[in-house]
């Protein structure tokens, strides 16, 4: 199972990165999940909202850049070592994990959206070894 995840260019000025959550906001797009990873000269905004395809036509509409892309939402038991054993079952399948970042937002369960070179792949990875992976919808109603 795939999920939408809404990625913004934005430059690394003061008062940047309000602009595009008030863009969400004013347009009724929760935040799910969201990660930030600067340069010197811009910022990487990766967003888990629940309307990608509305959240990306407002932001382009207010002047942002962005886009879209699948990525996995993944349910792993919240305990040491589970996120190594995920990605051991990911490595042994010859998938790049291009980049991920994490949520704990229940007491015996942590998420983790990653993005891998081969997306397909690591849905069918998963499923074949009994790994969960949920929706946006999913994680809204957590």
């Amino acid at each position: 199972m795939f999920a939408k995840q809404l990625t913004v260019f934005i430059e690394n000025r003061a008062g940047r990165l309000s602009e595009v959550l008030n863009v969400l906001k004013e347009n009724g797009v929760n935040i799910l999940s969201m990660s930030l990873a600067d340069t010197t000269e811009y910022g990487l905004l990766r967003l888990i909202v629940d309307n990608a395809v509305v959240g990306k036509e407002k932001l382009s509409e207010s002047g942002f850049s962005s886009l879209l892309s699948d990525v996995s939402i993944i349910r792993i038991p919240h305990k040491v070592g589970s996120l190594q054993g995920l990605l051991k079952v990911i490595d042994n399948n010859n998938v790049n994990i291009e980049y991920m970042y994490g949520l704990s937002i229940e007491s015996d369960k942590a998420y983790v959206v990653v993005k891998a070179s081969d997306i397909q792949k690591v849905d069918q990875i998963l499923a074949e070894n009994g790994v969960e992976t949920i929706s946006c919808e999913e994680l809204k109603n957590i």
